[in-house]
């Protein structure tokens, strides 16, 4: 069967659009990234000497409904986000059905499947981890020993124990509220390679702990002239317990272009051609390069993880914003990409207020955007799962029924 065009999902990670009905179970009960984001611009606190100031500027997102989106899932439309004039796209919010506010159960869910278990996770204690999960990863992996072991930020355990790892050679490990095993790592002391393979050992032995994720964190520099994360992060994820989109995508013999961190939180299981830039700008280029060579019938699925994991966990309100108005300045380029008979989505995988307590995920509900060429606008209303655009995209590409969600076309 021939589909009638092409398929954009661009998940704008973090980008949370208040808190989901049942938050108060994951204390975040009053959460809401992009309010909170656009509620401290309009107070002068988004502002930053040589980055922005002043109110949130994402008008072409406001023309998309982003503003109206917000409005219905909160009861208020964040400051400076209503549209002026007719609304140019599809907009509505939905609600996660997966037990977590994590990555991975947000894109599979996204891509219909629902994850209907309980993940691992670990204690906020000190050592965090079993001493049976350590001992093994330190034999196995013929390791001096490890540093860290606590819940923790990933730029502020690297600042506090890179030295230490570099003069000891002893990885460190953390976690967060979610589900994963962090290890990080000096890229030249250590080995980005021998990082790799460190966390596979992981990855292995935290798969009866039902941890979703272990990541793998490089970093480089020195302790006199600081330490920085690097482009080389890698996630090595629990596969999804069930088909997804992309299965089915495959299954129909379809292209599929995975960009960022998509590839990743998939377990590189039917994501056709992976593209992995690092940072937003240069994520968004490559989808919109592969869209331009893309068939009939194909799909683009990108992930802009910068919201997330340069501004969210950083609780960094200016920088956070800024990343907003930069890609709202792109959504022009996004619409000229598309053809005749295309889809495009905007939306989000859980939310990240840089407002609140901590550094983690926040559980939201999250912006559901749609537009192209001869689609009509309006609104989309509540939309119970994130499924619903998994489902969506599966009827525009024509394929056979499956998958959890409702669409909407």
């Amino acid at each position: 069967m021939t589909a009638p065009g092409r398929a954009l999902v661009v998940v704008l990670d973090s980008v949370g659009i208040g808190g989901a009905p049942d938050a108060a179970a994951y204390g975040d009960a009053g959460a809401d990234t992009l309010g909170h984001i656009a509620e401290a611009c309009a107070r002068g606190e988004g502002d930053r000497a040589g980055l922005r100031a002043g109110p949130l500027r994402v008008p072409h997102l406001a023309a998309l409904g982003l503003g109206l989106a917000a409005g219905a899932a909160t009861g208020r439309v964040p400051p400076g986000l209503a549209p002026v004039g007719p609304v140019a796209g599809a907009w509505g919010h939905a609600v996660e059905t997966a037990r977590g506010k994590d990555t991975p159960s947000g894109h599979w869910e996204i891509a219909g499947l629902v994850a209907d278990f309980e993940w691992g996770h670990f204690p906020a204690t000190e050592p965090a981890f079993p001493p049976a999960l350590t001992a093994a990863l330190v034999a196995e992996a013929g390791l001096p020993g490890l540093l860290g072991d606590r819940h923790a930020s990933g730029s502020a355990i690297v600042d506090a124990l890179g030295a230490e790892h570099v003069r000891t050679l002893r990885p460190i490990v953390y976690t967060s509220a979610d589900s994963v095993f962090q290890i990080a790592a000096h890229e030249e002391a250590f080995g980005l390679d021998h990082l790799y393979a460190v966390c596979r050992i992981a990855r292995r032995l935290c798969d009866p702990y039902r941890v979703g994720r272990v990541i793998a964190r490089p970093f480089a520099g020195d302790a006199a002239a600081g330490f920085v994360r690097t482009a080389h992060r890698r996630d090595f994820a629990t596969p999804p317990p069930g088909d997804t989109l992309l299965d089915r995508l495959a299954a129909a013999d379809r292209p599929v272009v995975s960009v960022g961190k998509i590839g990743d939180i998939f377990a590189h299981r039917a994501t056709g051609r992976e593209i992995k830039p690092h940072g937003n700008d240069a994520c968004l280029d490559a989808a919109l390069a592969a869209l331009a060579d893309l068939p009939a019938g194909g799909f683009v699925f990108v992930n802009l993880v910068d919201f997330d994991t340069e501004y969210g966990h950083r609780r960094d309100v200016p920088g956070y914003a800024a990343a907003l108005e930069r890609f709202d300045a792109r959504v022009p380029e996004i619409r000229a990409a598309l053809r005749p008979g295309d889809l495009a989505l905007v939306t989000a995988d859980h939310g990240n207020d840089p407002t609140w307590a901590g550094t983690d995920h926040t559980r939201e509900q999250v912006p559901v955007l749609a537009f192209g060429p001869g689609l009509a606008p309006g609104a989309l209303g509540r939309r119970a799962t994130f499924a619903d655009l998994g489902a969506t995209v599966a009827a525009h590409l024509a394929l056979p029924p499956g998958g959890a969600g409702q669409s909407w076309l």
